[in-house]
């Protein structure tokens, strides 16, 4: 009978143990996010309190602006780099596919705006490989008339001493390019609050441990500074014709040419404009399955800087119990805190705080989905990435996977 009671026992106490030993790894996972979260908002700090060196350079510098269809704030974010205080001549290159683009009107207003600017466009349909942006570039470079090129995407905004800036960070002894981390500029609307959410507390704080653990090595298509010379002695884009992140590969190799690239200690703002829940996912799960192809150890491992949703999934496997519920109401506190950092910091007022677990929760998921697929869609284009980065099997398509 005493044997009958074990052997009935024995499996229940396993299956208590092995839930018991589940729920203690997922508290560890969210400790790490806790502790993540508290050094990432005073790392925070440090990289804004870098300044940028005094610029006494003011070299002609050609800003080259490839776009692709209207945007809400299309004029805005291109008015503010014809704003610059910037002492050297400038000469602001807009590249289109289609001569019938509807953002060619906004570079005739452009024109009628700022009549002193020397504004040139490049209407040219030529496509050199999948990466449809990168062949907008190759389209356009004929058509820069200086050295020093300043490549920028068309949904950034900057300060009027940006290019000041910039051009100084280019000039440090051994740095052949500049790139700068960027914060979301939000469009109205629920949706696009939370695709600057994604920016503003999970994107940078990323970027920002990622410089001062070393583990990063960034370069970002909202800014890449870099003379004539460096771009020719690396290649050119040609190469980059079919591969996903261009950005990230025009930084790469430049560091293996034996270049710095820098991320000074500002940021440029980026229009957050995904106005529904299927252009936000896309959005989202484009970014993280460009980071799984570039970094698939670091992508996995930034799961641990989620510790809400880890906190979360304490309390639903060990029930609530006094030190679940604890862990999950510290992951709240650090993650407002991060916030609160930030906020300061930007000089801006705290909104949103009830945002941090929906958010948090919802990057998460994509992150996991990130895993699922090889898909990405690109302005309504959907490709298939295979295991070297590069854009495979073009389709047109509208939502997401």
């Amino acid at each position: 009978m005493a044997s009958t009671v074990f052997e009935l026992v024995m499996p229940v106490m396993s299956l208590a143990g092995a839930s018991h030993a589940l729920t203690s790894l997922l508290g560890l996972c969210a400790i790490c996010g806790i502790v993540y979260t508290v050094v990432a908002a005073a790392s925070v700090g440090v990289f804004f309190d870098r300044h940028s060196p005094v610029n006494d350079h003011f070299p002609s510098v050609t800003v080259l602006k490839p776009l692709s269809g209207m945007e809400t704030a299309l004029l805005d974010n291109l008015r503010s780099f014809c704003e610059q205080d910037y002492r050297g001549a400038v000469q602001y290159l807009f590249g289109v596919h289609d001569a019938c683009d509807p953002a060619l009107a906004v570079v005739k207003q452009l024109q009628i705006d700022f009549p002193g600017a020397h504004i040139t466009i490049v209407a040219n349909s030529d496509m050199h490989g999948s990466n449809r942006k990168v062949s907008n570039l190759i389209n356009m470079l004929p058509a820069a008339e200086h050295d020093l090129f300043v490549f920028a995407d068309s949904d950034v905004t900057v300060g009027p001493d940006y290019l000041s800036r910039v051009v100084g960070e280019l000039h440090a002894d051994g740095v052949g390019l500049v790139t700068c981390a960027y914060v979301g500029v939000r469009e109205p609307g629920f949706w696009p609050r939370l695709s600057a959410r994604a920016v503003d507390y999970q994107f940078l704080p990323g970027v920002v441990m990622g410089l001062r653990l070393g583990l990063a090595h960034p370069c970002f298509g909202q800014t890449i500074a870099m003379r004539r010379q460096t771009l020719e002695s690396i290649g050119g884009l040609r190469p980059l014709s079919c591969v996903l992140a261009e950005d990230h590969a025009i930084g790469a190799a430049v560091r293996k040419n034996g270049q710095k690239v820098v991320v000074p200690g500002f940021v440029v703002g980026h229009a957050c404009q995904e106005t529904t829940a299927t252009t936000l996912i896309e959005h989202e799960l484009r970014w993280s399955r460009t980071i799984r192809r570039i970094d698939p150890i670091g992508h996995a491992g930034s799961a641990l800087s989620y510790p809400i949703p880890w906190a979360t999934l304490t309390i639903l496997s060990g029930g609530p119990q006094m030190w679940t519920i604890s862990l999950f109401l510290i992951s709240l506190g650090v993650r407002a805190l991060l916030q609160l950092r930030i906020d300061a910091i930007l000089k801006r007022p705290v909104e949103g705080l009830f945002l941090l677990p929906v958010w948090d929760l919802m990057a998460f998921a994509i992150l996991c989905q990130s895993f699922a697929s090889s898909r990405v869609v690109w302005r309504g284009f959907s490709f298939r990435v295979d295991g070297h980065g590069m854009l495979k099997g073009e389709q047109r398509r509208s939502s997401a996977d």
